[in-house]
């Protein structure tokens, strides 16, 4: 690894820059991408999304991971990874994919696998929604970085201006909380908003909640009209159901005066259990 070039005379030699139809934003501080990938390693087998120039992919590749398996969609830096690749013995192996189209638990029959990404922000969300509800969860941890908006929905509490759908799906099946914050002057180019690196450790078998798809369609509901009171944002989802509202939130011990930010993880779980055992 000592015979790379740096990521700047790697990005220059290549003629590469940041493309905004990607949402790319290049994290080039050594220290920042080692500090990403103690929260990865040691493992086994550790998949990263995204690694454009391959700043932490080198980290990770430096903290001694085993088996690191890099998916790039832009074709531009394939060679450029493909030169760390060459002096990683063996341990990387990249791969020109899209990552929202690839079945990540089928490249590695290690587990579990672990998933450590500075995502690009225009698909963040949707790849953890799809990881979250992977049958069967083939990860134990993911160590994202993301919008710091988006980092403090995952981990947000009831009662408080984050709190919605992707805090209850997220919690549902995993315990996460913000490792640090990283300021947007530290990308190049920096992006208009701060970013943090969330750490999303699975939850005990025993202990996940098992339909999210039901999960989902509740709280799309329930939050898709989060200033309105329960009584009135679950209407249209009870009548597609075919059960009774009244009787689905009394059955669920719901008040239905109250709005969706008020709920705890449990209640929106016995909302979805009480909708299934209606139906």
């Amino acid at each position: 690894m000592d015979s790379l070039p740096t990521l700047t005379a790697s990005l220059k030699a290549h003629n590469l820059f940041a493309k905004k139809s990607f949402g790319q934003h290049f994290l080039l501080d050594q220290n920042l991408t080692d500090k990403i990938a103690r929260l990865a390693v040691p493992h086994e087998a550790v998949i990263e999304i995204g690694p454009g120039p391959g700043g932490l992919t080198r980290s990770l590749l430096n903290m001694g991971v085993k088996k690191l398996y890099a998916i790039e969609k832009d074709p531009r830096f394939i060679s450029l990874l493909q030169e760390i690749e060459n002096v990683s013995d063996g341990r990387l192996n990249v791969f020109e994919a899209d990552a929202l189209k690839v079945d990540l638990a089928a490249l590695d029959s290690t587990r579990p696998l672990r998933v450590c990404a500075n995502l690009p922000y225009n698909v963040g969300t949707k790849l953890l929604i799809n990881w979250l509800h992977a049958q069967p969860i083939f990860w134990d941890r993911l160590v994202l970085m993301l919008q710091k908006e988006v980092a403090m929905r995952i981990a947000a509490q009831p009662n408080t201006k984050p709190y919605g759908r992707l805090a209850v799906l997220a919690q549902s099946i995993t315990a996460p909380h913000i490792a640090f914050e990283v300021p947007a002057h530290a990308f190049t180019p920096p992006p208009k908003v701060d970013s943090a690196v969330i750490v999303l450790d699975i939850l005990p078998q025993g202990e996940r909640y098992a339909d999210l798809k039901m999960l989902g369609r509740v709280t799309a509901s329930a939050f898709g009209q989060r200033r309105k009171m329960l009584r009135k944002s679950l209407r249209a989802l009870a009548g597609d159901l075919g059960i009774d509202l009244e009787t689905w939130l009394g059955t669920a011990n719901i008040d239905p005066s109250v709005r969706p930010e008020t709920i705890d993880i449990k209640g929106f779980h016995r909302l979805s259990d009480t909708a299934n055992a209606l139906r």
